[in-house]
């Protein structure tokens, strides 16, 4: 199954490179995308009651794509989890879980099993730490991810903090974990939104679930939303016949 598109997008508590809170403006980004599967890092508050920055129904009315529904939060008025937040469209969720990341930092993920145009599919949307010792303990932790379950494709995105290509790369035991296609070991540079030189943001495909088509979003709206720009790429799935079930 091919011309899905899956996008991974950093909005900086929606506070853009004028320095000015807009969710209204993250908002429209999202929409530009016209993807299916977005995760989304930064969508709450770092202190205090941790409140999101979006708003759900205008997400949902705007864009056509829902929240996953999580049962852990660091506060009541929390969108995601360690602010990440996961959108789907037509989409059905088996399970979510958040899970919380090892590190000197406080970081998190959500793993999420969900079936869309009928096919089952591991969807882990993460943002990693600053430091290069913590993304290679995160590195390892989400190998374990990708490798649990019934076997079925998997997608991994995120703010992932890295933009070392060779040896010295922290995601280095990820991308022997995954054996990822090899296509879907690109990259894209999407930092800083208004130059973009350092590929701090990646959709990896793993299990059969191929990435194509990688790309930046860059667009006059990108640019002033967020201090990243969002990345997108076409996802390619097996036919349902030979899908894990």
């Amino acid at each position: 199954m091919a011309g899905m598109i899956v996008s991974s997008y950093n909005i900086h508590k929606a506070v853009g490179t004028d320095m000015r809170r807009d969710p209204g403006r993250t908002v429209r980004v999202i929409h530009e995308l016209g993807a299916d599967i977005v995760a989304l890092q930064e969508v709450d508050r770092r202190f205090g009651d941790r409140k999101g920055v979006l708003d759900p129904d205008m997400l949902r009315s705007e864009t056509g794509l829902a929240p996953v529904a999580l049962t852990d939060r660091l506060g009541a008025r929390a969108h995601g989890w360690h602010g990440n937040l996961l959108l789907l469209r037509n989409a059905e969720v088996e399970e979510a879980r958040a899970v919380t990341l090892p590190g000197l930092e406080p970081r998190g993920a959500i793993v999420a099993d969900i079936r869309i145009a009928g096919q089952p599919l591991r969807i882990i949307a993460a943002h990693l730490g600053l430091l290069h010792q913590s993304r290679l303990q995160q590195a390892r932790f989400l190998t374990q991810e990708i490798e649990a379950g019934d076997g079925r494709p998997t997608l991994v995105m995120g703010d992932f903090n890295e933009w070392r290509l060779g040896a010295g790369c922290s995601l280095m035991p990820l991308r022997r974990g995954l054996r990822a296609v090899k296509r879907s070991a690109q990259t894209i540079a999407s930092f800083p939104a208004q130059m973009p030189v350092l590929p701090l943001d990646r959709i990896i495909g793993c299990k059969r679930a191929e990435v194509i088509d990688l790309r930046a979003h860059d667009t006059p709206l990108a640019r002033k939303a967020s201090d990243h720009l969002p990345i997108r790429a076409a996802l390619n799935l097996p036919l349902a016949q030979s899908a894990v079930m």
